[in-house]
Order: structure tokens, then C-alpha cells, then sequence
């Protein structure tokens, strides 16, 4: 594949970054909270976290609809802490094969996240792996809380390959989330969905000759 394409765009959690979508619910359940899970996983989730992904929330307004929904008077740290529970780290021979990539490709990053999530997984980054600017390893990085848009609405595909003009047909996105990698297709860039039940990032690269 690699004579076909000359643009990468990687998601992040799962692609790069371990992620433990039932770890949140589990820290919340840790509080007897129980009905976390209900509202919140990898194939679905409330309008809370798509309205937070796409900075219509701002953390404040986050938390506090967050308490609301639960009935819970949870302080802002109990819930960042518990919110944050679902990141993992991001093993060195990931980063490793970052740069390779960056080396063959214009290399992109596009992730669903959220201003409680970005800066809590830069300071994983920086703790263990010892980068202090992760955004610097790509050509560029985009993160729907600062984009106004999410994954899967193929506009956010053209927005990110029209900064960079790359062109959809050269350009391959990669994702863990199977609708994730449909939006892509719609908006005309190959896609690979990445199994995780299967395969890792790494493994996936070398079956595609990347």
C-alpha cells in the first residue's frame, strides 16, 4: 500500500494510546455509582460527552451536567480522577514507529477527545515517555474539543486533508472505531479499521507494508 498513499492520519485512543473504555465506569463504581456504563462507552455515548468532544462543553459545564445526570455532588477532582481513569500509556515502540512513519508520510493525528482528557494523556506522555511536546511528532494534530467537529462526519476528514492538501484518495485513516472508519470512506480517503482484538497498531503497519 505504501506506493498508494502519501498522507497517514492516525486516531489516537486505542490506535496509539491503551485505552480502557470500562475504566471509568469502574472508578465510578468504586464511588456507588453505578450507572456510568449506561451513559458512556467506545460504541456509544450520551450527548454529554459528544456536546464535550466538540467543546460546546467547556469542563465547568461538563462537570456540572455530569453531577446532574448521576445526582452525585462530586468534587472536580473526583471526577476528572475517575474521567481520566480510561487512559493508558502509550508503549515506546508506538512512539518508535511514529517517527518512522513521519519519516515515509505526511503524518496527521485526528482524535474525539476532550479539554479534560488532552492535557491529563500529555502529561502520561511526558512522564513516560519523556516528551514534553507529543504534537511536535506529527505534521499536524487535531482534536475535535478544539475543532468544533467530531469523528464520524466525513467534514472533519476534508478540513483536516485541506490543511495539509493532501488528497483523499492518497491518504490513508486509520481507527479503532468501525463508524469512524466509515466516515472516512465517505469522505473519500482509504481506511483501515484496526481490531484491536486481533492486531496492534504496529502489527497493522506491517501487514499493510507502511
Amino acid at each position: 500500500m505504501r506506493t498508494e498513499i502519501d498522507t497517514l492520519v492516525l486516531d489516537l485512543g486505542g490506535v496509539l494510546i491503551d485505552v480502557d473504555y470500562d475504566g471509568s465506569a469502574r472508578a465510578f463504581a468504586e464511588l456507588g455509582i453505578g450507572d456510568f456504563q449506561e451513559l458512556f462507552s467506545k460504541a456509544k455515548q450520551s450527548d454529554i460527552f459528544d456536546r464535550f468532544e466538540t467543546g460546546d462543553l467547556d469542563p465547568a459545564g461538563f462537570r456540572k451536567e455530569l453531577r446532574n445526570t448521576l445526582k452525585q455532588d462530586l468534587s472536580d477532582g473526583t471526577i476528572d480522577r475517575c474521567w481520566n481513569a480510561m487512559l493508558g500509556t502509550i508503549p515506546p515502540e508506538r512512539i518508535e514507529l511514529v517517527k518512522e512513519l513521519r519519516d515515509r508520510y505526511t503524518l496527521l493525528l485526528l482524535s474525539n477527545t476532550n479539554s479534560i482528557h488532552v492535557p491529563a494523556f500529555l502529561q502520561i506522555v511526558l512522564e513516560q515517555n519523556g516528551i514534553a511536546e507529543f504534537r511536535e511528532l506529527f505534521d499536524g494534530t487535531y482534536f475535535s474539543c478544539e475543532m468544533g467537529m467530531r469523528k464520524p462526519d466525513p467534514a472533519i476528514f476534508r478540513h483536516v486533508l485541506a490543511r495539509h492538501s493532501a488528497v483523499p484518495e492518497r491518504s490513508l485513516f486509520i481507527d479503532d472505531s468501525p463508524q469512524h472508519v466509515e466516515g472516512a470512506r465517505r469522505a473519500g480517503l482509504k481506511a483501515e479499521h484496526l481490531d484491536l482484538s486481533k492486531e496492534d497498531i504496529i502489527a497493522l503497519a506491517r501487514r499493510l507494508e507502511l
